[in-house]
């Protein structure tokens, strides 16, 4: 029986305010041609300039691929890894939120190991070879995409969003700069930061927890619990900046290392098949799946409902446990967070997928992290259940 666990981490890690000023000579490290991979709103906003300018201040070669969107495809790896192929490119930078990191880290992986990206979830084809270094700069605080070995992209001819694991996606270089986050407007503040809150506890409560993603985890917690309001409201406001973005770090390595559960799991078929923003998503269902889990998670939402309360610290756990649940509800108010029916998701289309969605949430593998494991049941009613969600009431005991 396995006693041990295992915990990894990129090879260095930047933060704090212009560690962005390390690009050049990390990717002079491990490389001598870039290939850059970002979005088109990050070029607007400067972003990709600022990068390039580091790169031609060391007479380093580049090419640029910056047709990722909201949430990466199939189709956009392809196009990056042709371009990474026929340019002979040997390291790989990669700026912007999620979408833009893990877009790249499909890309590294496949220019040494060859195929199809979809080849490699489950571990149906073994990475053999290891990857394109790749320098991963996150622009929002919210995935941690920048320290974890995973990648999430989305298969266009199924719709279905790939989670695949492997520390290959791992990046060598995270270059955590809270600078590049002050561009988010309030909407991406608060998605990202929820996905990131998401992570956290997730990661904490997930069956595969062990004391180092616990340590993380709860750290994670208890900043963007205090910091997410503040930056929503004030984007320029540094230090809140700063702490999100050092949480949402602690929070990608927990979960990368500790897994995630039925958020994530009921979330990416909604991203898939609704093309709903990944933050959105996770945080539509956050409570109702917490209100779900609760009874199986007594002891560790107790400690959240401290983090959240501490003067209520001598309360029972289970009123602490519902203290963290209510407190989470009144942070996606504040954020004005969305259900899924005032997202705008037609409600007979939703029926008509919901079955689609609890198979593709389950075959994941993430809801087998849960404290309490679903049934397809189970998943299908909460999905029910989270639609029409109320964000504004006390959390309700319809669903244990």
């Amino acid at each position: 029986m396995k006693s041990y666990s295992e915990f990894s981490i990129p090879n260095s890690v930047f933060y704090g305010q212009n560690s962005l000023s390390q690009l050049g000579e990390q990717v002079k490290a491990y490389g001598k041609k870039v290939l850059l991979i970002s979005d088109r709103v990050i070029e607007k906003i400067g972003h990709v300039k600022t990068c390039l300018n580091a790169l031609e201040d060391l007479d380093l070669a580049f090419v640029s691929y910056l047709d990722v969107n909201t949430e990466p495809t199939d189709e956009h790896v392809g196009e990056a890894l042709q371009l990474c192929l026929q340019e002979q490119c040997d390291v790989i930078v990669a700026i912007g939120g999620g979408s833009c990191i893990d877009a790249a880290k499909a890309v590294a992986v496949l220019a040494t190991n060859g195929g199809y990206i979809g080849d490699y979830m489950g571990g149906k084809t073994p990475i053999q070879h290891a990857p394109i270094p790749l320098i991963a700069i996150p622009t929002t605080a919210g995935t941690g995409s920048e320290v974890t070995n995973v990648t999430v992209i989305t298969n266009t001819s199924e719709d279905i969003k790939m989670m695949i694991k492997h520390n290959a996606f791992l990046p060598k270089v995270a270059i955590v700069d809270p600078l590049l986050t002050t561009s988010s407007p309030p909407s991406v503040t608060a998605a990202t930061g929820i996905n990131a809150l998401c992570h956290a506890i997730e990661a904490y409560i997930s069956r595969r927890s062990q004391p180092l993603t616990d340590t993380l985890a709860l750290s994670a917690i208890e900043a963007i619990l205090k910091n997410l309001r503040v930056a929503y409201e004030d984007g320029e406001n540094i230090e809140a900046r700063e702490k999100m973005a050092i949480a949402s770090m602690q929070a990608g390595i927990a979960f990368s290392n500790a897994s995630v559960t039925l958020v994530h799991g009921m979330s990416r078929p909604i991203g898939a098949l609704f093309h709903v923003p990944h933050g959105i998503s996770n945080a539509m269902l956050l409570p109702g799946v917490l209100e779900f889990t609760k009874e199986s998670a007594i002891e560790k939402l107790a400690t959240i409902g401290r983090i959240i309360s501490p003067d209520s610290s001598s309360l029972p756990n289970t009123e602490l446990a519902q203290i963290a649940i209510d407190g989470i509800k009144q942070l996606c108010s504040d954020l004005n967070i969305p259900n899924l029916k005032i997202w705008g998701i037609h409600e007979e289309k939703f029926q008509q997928v919901i079955d689609k969605m609890a198979t593709n949430a389950i075959a994941s593998g993430s809801p087998g992290n849960n404290p309490k494991v679903p049934t397809k049941q189970e998943i299908i009613d909460l999905y029910n259940y989270c639609y029409h969600y109320d964000f504004t009431t006390q959390a309700s005991s319809l669903i244990n």
